[in-house]
């Protein structure tokens, strides 16, 4: 399998770049892969590649992130990511989906299916990052979740090599279980090269804790803004096949809101990957395919 070809949607303004693995014409069916926060398509390599040998795969820079626009800071709410894989999905005509999301890229996966009903043939989501819609906290994010947010902005943006990149992110716990290929091809996607041979984050700090803020919003049920920040109501329209995973090592809340998913989606079954993180595409890509070509197995095309 040859290396993803690059693509994008979109003028300067609301440009989505996608990678995409297999040929457009192929005739195989679309594979939607979204990724989590502050990631890029290809940390989904290990993955896409396998499943290039029956889908045609397509995978987004989420906004802010990669090569995409980069839209101002009151812009990165569920429902503004959701719109743009809608927009995605329209512009390359695709049709009976297997939609399979990260994180918070699982989020704009199941939003998107609710949009755009017809088009998706079932869903893989891993520890989505859902609210209770009917449940909200009155009194704003706690200082935990504030710290959270702000602690972005101290993220170190900027170095001198993608070695070096390298170097810190395989010592660093979030990364140390990523396989080499996941995490070199986030280096080699997710920063930009300068005239002076240091590399640079695309997903700036600035970047990171805009989309942070509505993600520890719904994490602690604290519902403040427009109907971008709360749209999960919908969810129970779904009807498509909703597998929701979670893994046995992250964080309590990703359990926690994987219950909330199951609790609103009409058609969701749950699984957990035992021994893995958060991160399990990168951590145990075959876990997760074998967990993907099991989910369609069991419910093949959804109808």
């Amino acid at each position: 399998m040859t290396n993803p070809q690059r693509i994008s949607i979109g003028d300067v303004n609301t440009r989505i770049a996608l990678a995409r693995w297999g040929a457009e014409d192929s005739g195989k069916p679309p594979a939607l892969l979204l990724h989590g926060t502050g990631f890029v398509a290809e940390v989904w390599d290990d993955v896409a590649r396998e499943l290039a040998h029956d889908y045609t795969v397509y995978a987004p820079d989420r906004r802010g992130h990669g090569d995409s626009h980069k839209p101002d800071a009151s812009r990165y709410h569920f429902q503004d990511f959701a719109e743009d894989v809608c927009r995605v999905i329209e512009a390359l005509d695709l049709t009976d989906i297997y939609g399979i999301g990260h994180s918070a890229g699982a989020t704009d996966l199941l939003l998107a299916a609710k949009l755009l009903p017809t088009r998706f043939a079932r869903l893989f989501v891993m520890e989505p990052t859902i609210m209770d819609p009917c449940a909200a906290r009155p009194d704003g994010l706690s200082d935990f979740g504030k710290s959270a947010v702000q602690s972005a902005l101290r993220r170190q943006a900027e170095f001198e090599s993608a070695d070096a990149v390298f170097a810190r992110y395989r010592a660093a716990p979030a990364f140390a279980k990523w396989t080499e290929n996941s995490l070199r091809a986030y280096i080699a996607h997710g920063f930009a090269a300068q005239k002076d041979g240091r590399v640079q984050l695309l997903c700036t700090p600035e970047i990171e804790s805009a989309v942070l803020l509505p993600i520890f919003e719904a994490m602690e049920q604290v519902y403040a803004g427009d109907a971008r920040g709360n749209p999960f109501g919908s969810l129970s329209e779904i009807t498509c096949p909703v597998r929701v995973a979670t893994t046995e090592k992250s964080w309590s809340i990703y359990k926690e809101m994987a219950l909330r998913a199951t609790a609103l989606l009409p058609a969701a079954s749950e699984m957990t990957f035992d021994g893995v993180g958060h991160s399990v595409a990168q951590e145990a890509p075959e876990l997760v395919l074998r967990a993907l070509r099991a989910f369609e197995a069991q419910v093949g095309d959804g109808s």
